[in-house]
């Protein structure tokens, strides 16, 4: 046998005849040895002459390939997208929503849905086609401009790496509905290592945590819909409810500024839905039917958790009901407008059995927020973004620095033990405050322009694997409604509800633009060029794809087409949802 095919590096080829590390033999080491050995850095043998290109194109080609394992499945995938990121937005934030009327409720999230499934098809489309490092930060420097790229992911990193501590503190302190003894800082410790954990076990561990997390929040979610359908319909101890808070108080609390404000929390809730597209680079398999597969279940996500649930809450908790009011502060379940749901209806079990499930998802969203910080700057840094060491990726597949950075950024944790640490976090999510609304709008902007650059040079759509069933316009739809959130956002900070202008709310809730704003002018006095915006002529459709046989790819997609069309309706409304 030969010295390259007993390496730990050696690689096989898959179906679609990519090439995937193989890291499952120990080739006669120790297990120590093997365990050592496998945070050395991978190293690459598809390596380029860098001199001959520009900023640019080392960016499309630095990030073309991965060292990243590609070992993610189809179930986790689909898990990830269906419930990976819901949890505090959801359990916890949509009761201060709720003070806004039942009926602000279901406009906010409906309105911000519909962009949100427009945004998800435009990434799979591009996702499908080009499963690179980085993924939508990547897309935004290679089809818009490379300084907004710089802008939008590191706007992007930020928000992740802030998540992690934000998510240990809001886990110890949901301990505390169970009037533990034990200090939070205790809860934090134990907390934070398992995260770290997790991901040193590569995107195996941070796959299989997140389809069991995800899997348990989605019965729960269930389990309280059903629950409440029988307490509306007169099963618990408050007898038949129907739609009698709808009338007393009423559908809204404060008009169209309640509405408004409602707006940016859905927006916020509903982040990190986007997270599934930084996978595409691990996924097992052929992304161009894995990806748009589990980014469809996006709509189950928006139909099933958002807009039935929140319905059935609007029909169970009054939005001036005292406990709601008193808990709006709170970050365990006791705040939630759910327990307060069960807990009216008089029983009395299920609401520490609610507040496991919160604990879950918080450390859920911690879990992805190592995940999605540590992908997100290795991707900057192939893109000569951020500092090169940031580019380091083991034998495992895992970006150890990015993992590093974000396990010394978690420490801030501990600050739990101060009393300051409302103040400390307050600020720290300000700097990335409005990240989700610049995320979504980049993928879009992405999509726009790699669709013009398309036309521009004669290019088939056919040439796609995937398309994005909200087409073009769409992503255009997304985009203007974007905008308009983000100019909502201004109008709300400036002149917030129920309150008079102040400095200090102002730059909580909008600091996030000014950082980006300095982020984006800042790359572009570096590079010394105002216009680095990618032309259409010469946009690089080409590298990155993961087929490159045209031909036979669209012999592939005509064959699966057929046997789509012969399909029964009732398959054919099948494959469509899922």
């Amino acid at each position: 046998m030969s010295s390259e095919s007993m390496d730990i590096n050696s690689k096989s080829s898959d179906s679609n005849g990519f090439y995937v590390k193989d890291v499952s033999s120990h080739d006669g080491e120790s297990k120590w040895q093997h365990l050592k050995n496998s945070f050395k850095r991978a190293e690459r043998d598809d390596k380029f002459d860098e001199q001959d290109l520009d900023g640019l194109e080392r960016a499309i080609q630095k990030t073309s390939k991965t060292d990243l394992s590609q070992n993610l499945k189809k179930r986790q995938l689909q898990m990830i997208a269906i419930g990976g990121c819901v949890g505090l937005g959801l359990f916890i934030g949509v009761g201060p929503a709720l003070t806004n009327g039942p009926a602000s409720l279901l406009i906010a999230w409906g309105l911000v849905s519909t962009f949100l499934y427009c945004t998800m098809q435009s990434l799979a489309e591009l996702a499908a086609l080009f499963p690179i490092s980085g993924s939508f930060s990547t897309y935004a420097t290679r089809f818009v401009d490379p300084s907004w790229g710089f802008a939008v992911g590191w706007n992007y990193a930020i928000f992740w790496v802030v998540v992690l501590p934000l998510e240990l503190v809001a886990s110890s302190m949901t301990i505390n509905f169970w009037q533990s003894d034990i200090n939070s800082v205790a809860w934090v410790a134990i907390f934070y290592v398992l995260i770290i954990g997790l991901n040193l076990c590569g995107n195996k561990g941070f796959g299989e945590a997140e389809f069991i997390a995800s899997l348990i929040k989605v019965l729960g979610i269930i389990g309280f819909n059903i629950l409440a359908i029988v307490l509306i319909c007169g099963g618990g101890q408050s007898g038949f409810i129907g739609a009698e808070y709808w009338h007393n108080p009423g559908a809204f609390a404060a008009g169209f500024k309640g509405v408004v404000s409602v707006l940016i929390t859905a927006t916020y809730s509903l982040a990190g839905t986007e997270l599934v597209g930084l996978t595409a680079a691990e996924t097992a398999g052929n992304p161009r039917i894995v990806l748009p597969s589990a980014i469809k279940q996006v709509f189950w996500r928006i139909l099933l958790f958002y807009m039935i649930t929140l319905t059935l809450v609007g029909f169970l908790v009054p939005y001036d009901s005292p406990d709601l009011l008193d808990g709006s502060s709170s970050s365990d379940a006791s705040a939630s407008p759910f327990v307060i749901a069960i807990k009216a209806g008089g029983i009395t079990a299920l609401p520490s059995i609610f507040n496991v499930i919160v604990l879950i998802s918080l450390l859920s969203i911690g879990n992805s927020s190592v995940y999605g910080f540590s992908r997100t700057i290795l991707s900057l840094a192939e893109q000569g973004l951020a500092p090169k060491c940031f580019d380091y990726v083991d034998r495992k597949g895992r970006p150890l620095v990015g993992i590093l950075a974000s396990a010394i950024v978690g420490l801030l944790s501990f600050v739990a033990a101060s009393p300051k640490q409302t103040e400390v976090f307050a600020w720290l999510m300000a700097l990335s405050g409005l990240s989700t609304l610049f995320t979504w709008f980049s993928v879009n902007l992405s999509h726009i322009r790699f669709r013009l650059a398309m036309k521009k040079q004669g290019r088939s759509l056919d040439e796609l694997p995937y398309r994005a069933l909200t087409g073009f316009w769409g992503s255009v739809y997304a985009a203007v409604l974007l905008f308009i959130v983000l100019c909502l956002q201004f109008w709300i900070s400036l002149f917030p509800l129920g309150q008079s202008p102040n400095a200090t709310t102002f730059f909580e809730n909008y600091l996030g633009a000014v950082v980006v704003l300095v982020f984006l002018v800042s790359h572009k006095l570096y590079s010394r060029k105002l216009n680095t915006i990618v032309p259409l002529a010469t946009m690089d459709l080409d590298t990155g794809r993961r087929e490159t046989d045209i031909d036979k790819l669209k012999q592939e997609l005509k064959e699966e087409k057929d046997i789509r069309d012969a399909h029964p309706i009732y398959r054919k409304i099948w494959n469509f949802l899922f």
